[in-house]
């Protein structure tokens, strides 16, 4: 269903089909009302990544390699991954609960009596709300969890801010951002069509509606590994050829 739906989602986009009525409104809720526990959560696992590499790296003699290591990790797949996660939880969980509320209440029978298409009404908007506002929280999170890694590495094990920036700079290029940016874009829309789509299938009773949210959580992580892996497969033999 989730597949057949962002097929509908491509169609409609490219057709430039979509009410925007309500696209600020999305983009509230899976923007600035997620900037909180976007940033702790990023703080939290920049100090635990920085101080469990830099623990693991002492060992062996190669701390100042420590910034390069938290680059190739962190900022590539883990950062990225986190705010992709944390959104699923807050806003594809109240996406997925909304549609099947709204599915109970015969509220999506109502609109396509007035000829409104649901699709177009409720998932697209969802969709680019989605797309447009998470690489812009991973960019905050990616800069929040690195400032902590960088801070928490100089203070317990002697790093220097130099020598750990100038690590990162030479494993991350701007290749690697813009890649980031464009995984949480793609991340954005595969939360959203998941979250729409358990709504839309949602069974008619109220306990329809956690189930939906509940399911559109698993399906959103679910597909945030399953392609974040085919993007690294991808990426890991282009750079092996």
């Amino acid at each position: 269903m989730a597949i057949l739906l962002a097929g509908q989602v491509m169609v409609r986009l490219i057709r430039g089909r979509c009410c925007s009525r309500n696209i600020m409104q999305h983009m509230i809720a899976a923007g600035p009302r997620c900037l909180a526990p976007v940033v702790m959560t990023n703080i939290c696992a920049g100090l635990i990544f920085a101080i469990q590499s830099a623990r693991e790296m002492s060992r062996f003699g190669a701390i100042s390699a420590l910034g390069g290591a938290f680059a190739a990790a962190y900022c590539r797949e883990l950062a990225p991954l986190l705010t992709a996660g944390v959104l699923a939880c807050q806003v594809g969980s109240a996406f997925a609960a909304e549609i099947a509320c709204m599915k109970v209440t015969q509220q999506i029978d109502a609109l396509k009596v007035f000829k409104t298409c649901p699709v177009e009404y409720l998932v697209v908007p969802r969709v680019l709300a989605c797309s447009v506002m998470l690489p812009v929280l991973s960019m905050i999170g990616l800069f929040v969890g690195t400032a902590s890694g960088a801070l928490i590495t100089t203070q317990l094990y002697g790093v220097t801010l130099a020598s750990f920036l100038d690590g990162m700079h030479y494993f991350l290029s701007v290749t690697d951002i813009i890649a980031v940016i464009g995984k949480a874009t793609l991340f954005g829309g595969v939360i959203a069509i998941a979250s729409c789509s358990r709504g839309l299938t949602s069974a008619l009773h109220g306990r329809g509606v956690g189930e939906s949210a509940t399911s559109a959580v698993v399906t959103a992580w679910v597909g945030l590994f399953t392609i974040d892996l085919i993007i690294s497969l991808l990426f890991f033999r282009g750079a092996a050829l």
